[in-house]
């Protein structure tokens, strides 16, 4: 069985924008609310930060429950990894997610200032100044014959869109307007030249689109 790249419950709003504008430390997502765009997963019963019993079932908890299901490695922009730009001016921060990153797989960062690679937990990162298809390349060799996930953001997205690589999208599309920011298209048939796509609304709001390869 070939290795898929695949984007999994990548959010967006209603009018393109995966991230706001003016990303920063306190503020990864930037003039965006992350709670805005990610709320259908954090209300679900399977969203792995849940502090109490409950959260709802049904769709939004398959997606958000499905999200490691044969994953074996991702690739991720440097934006997404932190908020420093230019060459490395603190490698004692190691991202936003502390030392229990959600991912368990090797990750790739795409940048073009490359540091040494390092281990949270059962996560290691290493960073690439690469192509998309190098990228993938090493993405793949490290996943253990599972797929690979392209975690975003929204340029690294596009880029390796515009490089035909991606297999499968799910993108979460939140009924809210972001106005600016990072756009990850004008609209939702701008793929469909090349992939079929399935939409699917949500009793939560957010309307999943769902595509595949031709």
């Amino acid at each position: 069985m070939s290795q898929l790249l695949r984007v999994q419950n990548f959010g967006v709003s209603s009018d393109g924008f995966g991230a706001g504008e003016g990303q920063s430390f306190e503020r990864p997502f930037g003039h965006a609310d992350p709670r805005e765009l990610f709320s259908w997963a954090g209300a679900t019963a399977s969203w792995p930060n849940r502090t109490e019993p409950g959260g709802s079932r049904g769709l939004d908890d398959y997606f958000t429950r499905d999200f490691h299901h044969g994953i074996g490695a991702e690739i991720m922009g440097r934006n997404k990894f932190g908020y420093q730009r230019g060459p490395w001016e603190d490698l004692e921060w190691q991202g936003w997610w502390g030392d229990e990153p959600p991912f368990h797989t090797p990750v790739f960062v795409l940048t073009h200032h490359v540091r040494p690679s390092f281990t949270l937990s059962d996560t290691t990162f290493h960073f690439l100044d690469a192509s998309p298809a190098e990228a993938l390349e090493a993405a793949k060799a490290a996943a253990d014959g599972k797929d690979v996930r392209l975690g975003g953001g929204t340029t690294v997205v596009r880029e390796f869109l515009a490089a035909d690589l991606v297999d499968t999208l799910h993108i979460a599309v939140a009924p809210i307007e972001l106005g600016r920011g990072e756009r990850l298209w004008e609209s939702p048939d701008d793929l469909l030249d090349r992939f079929h796509r399935d939409v699917v609304p949500s009793p939560s709001g957010v309307t999943h689109l769902l595509y595949w390869r031709r």
